[in-house]
This record gives structure tokens, C-alpha cells and sequence, in this order.
């Protein structure tokens, strides 16, 4: 099966193909044009790479073939011991999560996994996790807290999964109480966004000493598609909604929302995994090492405050919020009675 193609990448591809017939010729007069197409496809992809939009982004942050939770986990850990079930309904395959070791030294980690075909697709329940799944990511991180080891987190999901049983099974309450309860924990927490991180089921597991998102996710209150759909209607409004929602990694970073971004190979994170994987585990490694010198006491405040000072907000008074509307209808007055004027002339 040949590798697929994002809609913005098919004129490189197709210049890319070209090369490749014009090689299997193995004619010495076609080197120059050879030469020439190649050199010409390299700056186009770095031109190409280097001003992509945030619906660019999105896309490819849903690539594929790009790493998934269970990838970093082979390439970045070791003796990875997977632990399962919620010990209340069932375990959710989306989420999977246990201890292993990260440059030799014991962590847990926990991730959301998403599938490649139709029936791992369908195992994993599409990377939407159920009510179960956060509470086993929650019953994992109390275990970790009792062996006094960090947690990191791997978040890649368009959100928690809204299907009826889903809603049954309480998945708001879920994930609130993983937010309640990530807030307490005595451990450093390290959470990675690698592709989606949308709406509650992103934060579910994000509530970091530290949030890292690779350079082609997203982060977001909810999906562009799910916001063009509220706002407009219509899902064909999902690039309008993508550009709106700033929810790329440079802008979240200008506003503090993330602590850092990692950078991805060009092309994204699918073409050269490896190199993505190595970036990844730079990041974990500096994370864990600043917030190691940290007492628990001091993570759990780092933590809260981190996420309490997030956004602008200006204070007033009732009375104070009252003369400035007031003020707001004095200055529009006069316009509206020009215009009434004109109209009545």
C-alpha cells in the first residue's frame, strides 16, 4: 500500500515520483534534470514546512504513520510491564499505562493509543477512551505516587468517547476527578502531547508539572471540526475554526499553556520516527531532571499555580462594570441618532 498522502503534500509527491521513474532509467543524460528536480523538491518542502497552517497542522498531527503512545514507548523505555483494568468495569483498551524504566531509572507511564487499520482501530476504540480508561490512568498515577516514581504522560486523542455508554458510565465525573485528583499528587508529572489533544479527554491526562507538545499537535478546547459544526454548521468550516481556536504549538506556547515545544523532523514526526522519538526523550529527560530537585509539596503548588495563572483577567466591581457599559452606550449614542437623522432625510 503506498504511504498516504496529506491533500498539501500530493505536488511534491508527484515531483517525487517523477524522480524516482527518471532513476530506474539509469541514463547519464537525464542526471541533470535529476539533479535539478531533487534540488528543487528540497526547497520546496523546507518552504513548504516552515509556513504551514494551523489546519495544516492538525493534519498532520492525525498522519497515520505517525508514532503512536505504544511506539515512544518501545523506542524511549525498557522493562515495560503494562498493567490493566480500571478494578470497577473493564479495562479500556485506548489507554494503556504501567511501569517501566526511562534511562534506567523507574517511572510509570501512561498514554492514549490510537489503531493504524480497521481492527486495531476498533480495539482501541479509535483513541476515544471511555469513563474507564481515566480511571485507570488514575488508579495507575496513585500507584505511582506509592512507589515514589514520576509519571509521564503521552496525550493523542480527538477526545473522550461521547457515546451513550460512554455518558452512562459518568465520563464528565471521570475526568474531573483525574483533574482534582492530578492536582494532589506528591510525584513529578510530565505530559507529552504527540498528535490530538482535544477537548476534556486531552487534559484528562494533562495535568502536568510540565506539558510538552510536538511540533505539529494540536491542543485545543475541542476539535475544529466540532467547533465549525457549533458555530457554522458545517464541518467545511473546520480551517476558519483551526486558524480561530490557536491551537498550534507556537501559539499556545506565546500563551503559556505549554512549556515547551519539540521540535519534529521535516515532514513531521512520520517521516523519520526515530529522530522524533530521540527529541521526545531529550525533553522528558530535562523536565525530569528540573523538577527532581522539587520537594513533593513544591510540585503540587508548582502545579496548581501553573494552571491557575493561565489566561488574562481583569477584576471590577459590579459598580465599576456598570458605568463602563453605560459609558460604552453614551459614546454609540449620537452615532445611532446620525443615522436616524440621515434616514429621516
Amino acid at each position: 500500500m503506498a504511504e498516504p498522502q496529506l491533500d498539501f503534500e500530493k505536488t511534491i509527491a508527484a515531483l517525487e515520483k517523477k524522480i524516482g521513474e527518471l532513476k530506474k532509467l539509469s541514463s547519464a543524460e537525464l542526471t541533470p534534470e535529476i539533479e535539478s528536480l531533487t534540488a528543487r523538491v528540497a526547497g520546496m518542502r523546507n518552504e513548504m514546512y516552515q509556513k504551514l497552517s494551523a489546519w495544516q497542522r492538525v493534519q498532520l498531527s492525525r498522519h497515520p504513520d505517525r508514532p503512536y503512545t505504544l511506539d515512544y514507548i518501545g523506542m524511549l523505555f525498557t522493562d515495560f510491564m503494562e498493567l490493566a483494568g480500571d478494578r470497577r468495569f473493564r479495562d479500556d483498551k485506548a489507554v494503556v499505562g504501567g511501569f517501566a524504566r526511562f534511562r534506567g531509572k523507574p517511572v510509570m507511564v501512561i498514554g492514549i493509543q490510537k489503531g493504524r487499520d480497521m481492527k486495531s482501530n476498533l480495539f482501541r476504540n479509535f483513541g476515544w477512551p471511555n469513563p474507564e480508561g481515566y480511571r485507570k490512568a488514575m488508579r495507575l498515577m496513585r500507584l505511582a505516587e506509592k512507589a515514589g516514581v514520576p509519571i509521564i504522560t503521552f496525550i493523542d486523542t480527538p477526545g473522550a468517547y461521547p457515546g451513550i455508554s460512554s455518558e452512562e458510565r459518568h465520563v464528565g465525573e471521570a475526568i474531573a476527578v483525574n483533574l482534582r485528583d492530578m492536582f494532589s499528587l506528591t510525584v513529578p508529572v510530565v505530559s507529552v502531547i504527540i498528535g490530538e489533544g482535544g477537548s476534556g479527554g486531552a487534559i484528562g491526562l494533562g495535568v502536568g508539572n510540565r506539558v510538552l507538545i510536538m511540533e505539529n499537535a494540536y491542543y485545543s478546547v475541542i476539535t475544529p471540526e466540532g467547533c465549525a459544526a457549533i458555530l457554522w454548521k458545517d464541518k467545511k468550516f473546520a480551517q476558519t475554526a483551526s486558524e480561530a481556536l490557536q491551537l498550534t504549538a507556537d501559539r499556545l506556547l506565546a500563551l503559556g499553556v505549554v512549556d515547551a515545544v519539540i521540535p519534529e523532523p521535516l515532514g513531521g514526526a512520520h517521516n523519520d520516527p526515530a529522530a522524533a522519538a530521540a527529541a521526545v526523550g531529550t525533553a522528558i529527560g530535562e523536565s525530569l531532571n528540573a523538577l527532581a530537585r522539587s520537594t513533593p509539596e513544591k510540585l503540587k503548588v508548582q502545579r496548581y499555580q501553573k494552571f491557575r495563572k493561565m489566561g488574562d483577567f481583569e477584576e471590577r466591581s459590579i459598580a465599576e462594570t456598570v458605568a463602563t457599559a453605560g459609558s460604552a452606550i453614551a459614546a454609540e449614542k449620537p452615532v445611532e441618532e446620525d443615522a436616524a437623522a440621515k434616514d429621516a432625510k
